[in-house]
């Protein structure tokens, strides 16, 4: 048995292309540091498939995303806290609201992606998208196996609530799906709208009220102010 089959045999991935470029001085360390390099791809490797599974719309980082004085953080929470994503971990909600183009997508994908790259579930959405989804679902008798689909999510984007009002039936089936989520689930939700305004979207304020309660119950609530990114870049390009 060569050392491919050895390798492909004992599962590891990586070793037997990587082996040799590891430097030896002696065996103990090389062995630990060709180990280190399989369980470091292995990582990377992991965290492309949750990115994948996830479904973001555009790829964005943490690193990337431009902190500004026209975010404004609760004051039990800051950026750098937020930022190592241990709400998640807490079953935690995270509200980004404010005028379109102010960051609250890219912040939330962001977000995603640091969450992959630890190994964990994500899914990306826009809701109106995800409430069609659930329409489909129940119109098919799948809404059960949908459900099912994301008992091993520890996390759920839902972008752009408030853009697009939805009929009473699919309000009403993301509201079972939100409330499936409660304190089981981390959620992300970016919307152009104040909670007062969550009725245009839902149509029935009781159901909106129940909503609005789920949702904030655990949640930081981020305000973004200011101009959009887009517009203010499209104008500085024409000067």
């Amino acid at each position: 048995m060569n050392l491919k089959e050895m390798c492909k045999t004992l599962r590891l991935a990586h070793v037997s292309d990587i082996y040799s470029d590891i430097p030896c001085d002696d065996p103990t360390q090389f062995l630990e540091a060709l180990f280190q390099k399989e369980l470091q791809l292995r990582e990377e490797a992991k965290a492309e498939r949750l990115v994948k599974k996830a479904r973001f719309l555009q790829k964005k980082s943490l690193s990337s995303f431009q902190w500004s004085e026209h975010i404004h953080f609760p004051t039990h929470i800051d950026y750098k806290e937020l930022c190592t994503i241990n709400f998640i971990a807490r079953k935690e909600n995270l509200i980004l609201t404010g005028a379109p183009g102010t960051g609250k997508t890219h912040l939330a994908t962001g977000i995603g992606y640091e969450a992959c790259k630890q190994g964990l579930e994500v899914r990306f959405y826009r809701v109106s998208d995800l409430a069609d989804v659930l329409e489909r679902a129940w119109s098919e008798g799948k809404l059960s196996q949908l459900r099912n689909r994301f008992k091993s999510v520890d996390l759920i984007i839902l972008d752009e609530m408030g853009y697009v009002p939805f009929n009473k039936e699919g309000a009403e089936l993301l509201f079972q799906l939100i409330s499936d989520w409660y304190e089981q689930k981390s959620l992300i939700i970016t919307s152009n709208l104040e909670f007062s305004q969550w009725n245009r979207v839902f149509s029935d304020s009781r159901l909106t009220a129940a909503l609005v309660d789920r949702v904030i119950h655990h949640a930081h609530i981020l305000n973004f102010t200011g101009d959009s990114f887009r517009v203010t870049n499209a104008l500085s390009r024409q000067k």
